[in-house]
Parts: C-alpha cells; structure tokens; sequence
C-alpha cells in the first residue's frame, strides 16, 4: 500500500487566516498535516487621506499596478465605503502581481493588461521598462513595502503615486499558537513573504522561541523571500521554481517527499 507523499509531515502554514485555504489544502492533498499560525493579519492603513484622494482620481493615471490580491480587496471595500465606483477608465492599464492579483482584479471589473513572468517587484519593473517619459503611474500596495518598483519606474522618467492600501500586521495569537504548534513537532515552515518572515520571527521572540527553529526546515517561494529568510539568519532549505501556491506546494513535497 503506497503512502502519500508527505504522510506523517507536520508543515506550518504562515499565511493570514483568509489566505491559508489552498496552500493548506494542496499540502494535505498530498497527505500532510498543515499546522496553521496565521502571523499575518489585514488592517486599515495609519490613514485613508491618500488612499480617498487616488480613489477619486483614477482616470488621471496611465497604469494602476496592483501588488497583490489583498490590495485589489483593500480598494474595492474602501471605494465600497466611500459610494464611489471602482471602475477603469478608458486610458488606463492594470498591471498585477501574479494571478492570484489579476484574478481578484478581474472580479473588481478591472481588464488586466499586464503580468509578470516572475512574481517579484523586479520581474514587473523589467516587463513595463520604456513606458516613456511622463507615464503616470499609480502604486497601489502594503505599507512599509520595498521601494524598488517605484524607484526604478522613476528613474526611467515615470511619475509615480504610491498609496498605502493596508498594514499588515502580527495577529495577537501568533506567539502562543507557534508555541503550540513547535511543542507537538514541525517539519518544515513555509513562507509566502518577507513579511511572513519577519513576522514569524516576531511571533518567536515574544513567545522566548529560539530562531532559526531546531530541526525545522524553512521552504521559501521565492528569491526575495529567501533573501529574508538569509538576512535573519535562516538559510532556506528549498526555494519553489515557481513564485506562487503551487509551487511551494511542490517545493515542499521536493523536500519532505516520501517515496511510494
């Protein structure tokens, strides 16, 4: 009788509490146990001020870009609230972070024109490199994200807008729930962000975890992530060859597999 692949693994799911389902449900497919300790929680931005005025003005811009599918939902219940239509103009073009994004997006109304083969803040700057000079653009996204596609837009002679759509935020049970979780034995930590990341190692230090978790293999979703991971002294064990769900679901099951 042949055994799942990942029978008897115990993989934590880092993800928000909305976002978990299918990266916990792909991983317990293929016969794991997806441990989940939410560090990531969706909150209103410090102020709507910018992101009330943007609302109001997309038909100024010549490109939206949008960084993820909680920002697509983060303007569409902020415009909800305000009684404004989220709706796109004729001139302007959507480019989404992945199709995750682009689906949620779609949903909104809007008409994606753009996706980057790669889903990092530097695959997008190279696939809307030569805009021209002049292109408005507006940077929709979490607070305190990386500045790269914004500064490197810029210097090819964009203007770019950046608004703050949400916070994410370390949720009140994290520590206790990681505690729980580590007692009764983990495999592998799965991260879906550099924020996973960083909050993971939040939760840890207020729950008097050591970091990097002993015998815990950290599986990353891609580069960035990693670098992450690198840059707080944990090197990933496996990063996934696609940057989305899917892929760390098979990065997972490259590292932690169980033969037929």
């Amino acid at each position: 009788m042949s055994l799942l692949p990942l029978a008897g693994r115990r993989v934590l799911v880092t993800r928000a509490a909305h976002q978990a389902g299918k990266l916990s449900e792909g991983l317990r497919a293929l016969g794991a146990e997806a441990v989940e300790v939410p560090v990531l929680e969706i909150r209103p931005p410090e102020s709507f001020e910018a992101l009330d005025r943007v609302l109001g003005e997309l038909g100024g811009y010549d490109w939206l870009i949008l960084t993820s599918a909680n920002t697509v939902r983060a303007l569409e219940a902020r415009a909800a609230e305000l009684g404004v239509g989220l709706s796109q103009s004729k001139g302007l073009k959507v480019a989404a972070m992945g199709e995750s994004t682009a689906s949620a997006a779609r949903k909104t109304g809007f008409t994606v024109t753009f996706i980057p083969e790669s889903y990092v803040a530097e695959s997008l700057v190279d696939g809307l490199a030569g805009l021209g000079c002049g292109q408005r653009i507006l940077l929709a996204r979490a607070a305190i994200a990386r500045d790269v596609i914004p500064d490197a837009l810029r210097a090819g002679g964009a203007v770019v807008d950046v608004v703050d759509a949400y916070r994410n935020v370390m949720p009140v049970a994290a520590p206790g729930q990681l505690l729980e979780a580590l007692a009764k034995g983990i495999d592998a930590a799965t991260f879906t962000s550099s924020s996973s990341v960083r909050h993971l190692a939040e939760a840890a230090r207020v729950a008097g975890v050591g970091w990097p978790f002993a015998g815990v293999a950290a599986v990353s979703i891609g580069p960035i992530t990693s670098a992450t991971l690198r840059e707080l002294r944990w090197e990933a064990a496996v990063e996934a060859r696609q940057s989305d769900v899917s892929g760390l679901i098979a990065a997972v099951a490259q590292l932690l597999g169980r033969a037929s």
